[in-house]
C-alpha cells in the first residue's frame, strides 16, 4: 500500500483578504466616529497593507476594524504583520504585511515537532515552502493534524493535499 500524506503549508486567500480590505474601507469611511480623521486603509504592493489617520489612536483604531473583518472571513491574525503607527508628516501611518509561506525554520521547528511527540512511523520533509508528512498508516495522519492543531505556533497554518 502506498503512503498517505498531506502537505502543511501557511497561504492566505487574497481574495478573502481583499473583501476584507474593502470592508474596513467602507467602514471607516461610513462610521460616525472616523469622520474627518482622514482615516483610511489601501493595498501597498502584492501583501503589503497601509493604514493611514490623523492620529495615534485613530489609526490603532483603523487597524482593529481591519483585523476584525480579516477575523469574519476566517483569516488568521497569525498572517498580519503590523508595525507601530509613525509620524508622516502630519498623518499616521502603520505599515502591514501579509505573511504566506513557511519559512525553513519554520519548518524545521514543525518537522522536529513532529518527530519527537509525533507517531514514530510519520515522517515530514520540507519542500520548498510547505512540509510534506507521510506514513503507511492515514490514522497517523490525523493524529500529526491534531498534533500541529493543538501547538502553539506563532504563524498561521492550514492542511492541504491530503490523499
Amino acid at each position: 500500500m502506498a503512503d498517505s500524506s498531506f502537505d502543511i503549508v501557511n497561504k492566505i486567500d487574497r481574495q478573502e483578504v481583499d473583501n476584507a480590505l474593502n470592508q474596513a474601507a467602507k467602514e471607516l469611511s461610513q462610521r460616525f466616529d472616523f469622520k474627518n480623521t482622514g482615516a483610511k486603509i489601501e493595498w501597498k504592493g502584492e501583501l503589503g497593507v497601509e493604514i493611514t489617520a490623523d492620529t495615534e489612536e485613530r489609526a490603532n483604531a483603523a487597524l482593529d476594524v481591519f483585523r476584525d473583518k480579516l477575523v469574519k472571513r476566517q483569516i488568521s491574525l497569525k498572517s498580519l504583520e503590523a508595525g507601530e503607527p509613525q509620524l508622516s508628516g502630519k498623518t499616521y501611518k502603520i505599515a502591514c504585511t501579509l505573511q504566506a509561506g513557511i519559512s525553513q525554520e519554520q519548518a524545521k521547528k514543525l518537522g522536529k515537532l513532529i518527530r519527537d511527540e509525533g507517531p514514530k512511523s510519520v515522517k515530514a520533509q520540507v519542500m520548498g515552502d510547505e512540509l510534506r508528512v507521510s506514513s503507511k498508516s492515514r490514522d497517523d495522519l490525523q493524529a500529526v493534524q491534531a498534533l500541529v492543531k493543538g501547538a502553539d505556533l506563532d504563524f498561521a497554518i492550514q492542511f492541504v493535499n491530503y490523499r
